[in-house]
């Protein structure tokens, strides 16, 4: 039976709380469009695309309307460019993507991810030249998002890969630097990347998944906020319960969505991807629950155990709510897409430093941070490597999204527009590690990754 407290429950964290389905991603694999040919291999990427995809957008307004819960976000994950396009030159790899971005339009996705190479190990001579168009492909393309997964626990940190993606940045800065350097907000750089991610700008369709499926991301911060408002002077025990239970209820919609999805479009259903993904409006902040929770601002000091602490019972209460749950699956910290963050940064509580040392506990890692313009790019390995390095060591995906705002010093600030907001210009240590950097090679393992 249903209750009708519920109900009106549901509705005040649709209506009032920022509640929503942040995204459903169908993830497509693009493995029988391989072809020596770049015009032919095109062409069945956009066929096959605009073909599973058809109705995507369309299912997702249907359900808007029959449960009364948006969806923000409808988008298409793909098999990683890097294999299918192993045969491709750099102007084989510029009209894949080109590719992608016409399909994208055609389907109306809001992003298209998986502009992707798996370099954690090694890089294939395709590895390196689909790698050196992704500033081209970001500038001369709106919806195409890009990845690059540089280290695993397994397998270290490709430090090789980590010194190329530092030019790779600062070049996609450059190349967009007439639209605040937005180019880099498409682009990311992974450790431990999951293969069935459906939030940008890191998504892309694994090598173990089906033929197409349907993923969905869930969101909620402000509902976790207003939760624990509400619970009032209660003990840290109690207030992990409101959390949970609160996690369970956000999840719970994210399910019912992705069933009904699944089966309106004939596609196998994924996972529920649990991450409490902020946006910039006022109330759905990952911030203002840390705040709500006791802190005085976010960034001083008992952030990251508040952190630990609201990632942890997130987890629990969302594992509860859902028959498969995968992605990323915590608690975001992009500074542009959270009102409380930037809050945080502009009042000189939150640092890149603390910001690092928060990503140890939560998902995912250095999230649309600007930073001056002119940072040189051994600066920008260096913060790429050390927040690998936390990835590795403790199991858990990292990773960083840095825009180098051209232009920009610290202290200016970069408008996005839309859910990627705005940032301010976050200063970052000058002191370089090239010496460092420029050794190459692999970082080993960690011992504890020898666990056959």
């Amino acid at each position: 039976m249903l209750d009708t407290k519920d109900i009106l429950e549901t509705i005040q964290m649709i209506r009032d709380e920022n509640l929503d389905v942040r995204t459903i991603t169908m993830g497509i694999s693009l493995y029988d469009c391989a072809s020596d040919d770049a015009t032919r291999l095109c062409t069945k990427v956009y066929d096959k695309i605009t073909k599973l995809a058809e109705y995507l957008v369309a299912t997702g307004e249907r359900l808007e309307k029959r449960y009364g819960v948006p969806i923000v976000n409808k988008r298409v994950s793909v098999t990683p460019a890097a294999l299918i396009g192993a045969t491709l030159d750099e102007a084989g790899y510029l009209k894949l993507a080109h590719a992608l971005q016409n399909a994208a339009e055609t389907v109306g996705v809001n992003f298209i991810g998986g502009y992707t190479a798996l370099v954690h190990k090694g890089m294939t001579e395709s590895d390196k030249r689909m790698i050196a168009t992704i500033p081209q492909a970001l500038s001369e393309t709106k919806n195409l998002c890009s990845s690059v997964n540089v280290a695993t626990t397994k397998a270290g940190i490709n430090m090789d890969a980590v010194r190329l993606m530092g030019q790779i940045i600062k070049q996609t800065a450059f190349l967009t630097k007439d639209e605040q350097s937005i180019g880099c907000a498409k682009l990311v750089v992974f450790a431990n990347v999951p293969e069935d991610n459906p939030f940008m700008a890191g998504a892309f369709h694994g090598v173990g998944e089906p033929e197409a499926v349907i993923n969905v991301g869930v969101s909620g911060p402000g509902v976790v906020a207003s939760a624990i408002k509400r619970a009032g002077d209660c003990d840290l025990s109690a207030l992990a319960d409101v959390i949970k239970n609160t996690a369970f209820k956000i999840t719970r919609v994210g399910q019912l969505v992705a069933h009904e999805a699944a089966k309106e479009l004939n596609i196998p259903f994924g996972i529920v991807d649990l991450s409490l993904a902020p946006t910039p409006a006022i109330g759905d902040s990952v911030a203002l629950i840390l705040e709500n929770m006791g802190l005085e601002s976010t960034g001083g000091h008992g952030t990251t155990a508040a952190l630990a602490m609201l990632n942890d019972a997130v987890k629990k209460g969302g594992v509860m709510a859902s028959s498969h749950v995968g992605g990323l699956s915590g608690a975001f910290i992009p500074v542009s897409e959270d009102a409380g963050m930037i809050a945080a940064v502009e009042k000189g509580t939150l640092s890149i430093e603390k910001l690092e040392a928060m990503t140890a506990v939560c998902s995912v890692g250095l999230d649309m941070i600007a930073i001056p313009g002119d940072t040189e790019d051994d600066v920008i390995c260096g913060i790429i490597a050390d927040e690998i390095s936390i990835g590795v060591a403790n199991t858990k995906t990292t990773a960083v999204r840095l825009i180098p705002a051209y232009g920009k010093k610290a202290g200016d600030r970069v408008e996005f527009g839309g859910l990627l907001g705005y940032a301010p210009v976050i200063p970052v240590r000058t002191e370089s590690p090239s010496v460092f950097i420029r050794r190459g090679g692999r970082i080993p393992a960690p011992i504890h990754s020898l666990k056959n």
